[in-house]
């Protein structure tokens, strides 16, 4: 009967675990371009912190160059009007 409990309590943990990581993948990062390197862009968000993101659309990296403001949600890059 413990064993039961036990991979009960393991299958919610997991679901909920991936209930939160879906969830975060989907949420807006802005900031300035600091670094590209491959599919992969660094950026200084409005606090200094530097956040590296992976981008799933190459497309969208071609305009985007170091110094640009951009936002990057689910792996798209959308450069900011300044």
């Amino acid at each position: 009967m413990m064993i039961k409990k036990l991979i009960v309590l393991l299958m919610v943990t997991t679901f909920a675990l991936a209930v939160a990581g879906i969830s975060f993948s989907a949420q807006e990062v802005k900031g300035t371009v600091s670094k590209i390197e491959g599919n992969k862009l660094t950026l200084l968000d409005d606090t200094g912190k530097q956040i590296t993101v992976q981008v799933k659309d190459q497309e969208s990296l071609k305009e985007v160059k170091v110094g640009d403001r951009v936002s990057v949600k689910d792996g798209k890059v959308i450069k900011e009007s300044t």
